[in-house]
């Protein structure tokens, strides 16, 4: 027998509130070409019952906050190979509070190097996702973080 959680058996979460599912746009930024990692995230959001807008590859900091804007995104998650994490996580979390939708969460995955993590926590990324990570903690964080209802 499995000590891991019943998937039919009902935990309290923020998505769990009365109203529409959570909504996040997966976004590739900048010139990162690879794109596995981030159609995972997506899917397994999606197969937890959150709507899913993945924006693909070569996006500008620009078109991500646009797209969470016109699609009513409660979350970006933002996924970074390339290197250029500190730079797109920096602007995407500037673009939104310029936007006034700052009350977006950020979230990010992808190769980020641990002495990074505080810089991009005090940007205001909520949280990131290194590899090793599962889908399980990416989605389990993602309800108990993200307020459809904000």
């Amino acid at each position: 027998m499995s000590d891991a959680p019943d998937p039919a058996e009902p935990r309290e979460h923020l998505s769990d509130r009365p109203g529409s599912p959570i909504r996040v746009v997966v976004a590739k930024p900048g010139l990162d070409g690879h794109d596995r990692g981030a159609k995972v995230v997506a899917r397994a959001l999606r197969d937890a019952g959150m709507e899913v807008v993945y924006t693909g590859l070569h996006q500008t900091p620009e078109q991500i906050v646009e797209a969470a804007i016109q699609e009513d995104a409660d979350a970006v998650g933002l996924s970074v190979l390339s290197g250029a994490h500190m730079t797109l996580f920096a602007k995407v979390v500037d673009l939104l509070k310029q936007r006034d939708a700052s009350d977006i969460v950020v979230f990010g995955g992808g190769i980020i190097p641990d002495d990074d993590l505080p810089e991009l926590k005090r940007m205001g990324v909520a949280t990131v996702f290194t590899p090793g990570a599962t889908t399980t903690e990416i989605v389990d964080w993602v309800r108990a973080n993200v307020d459809p209802n904000r």
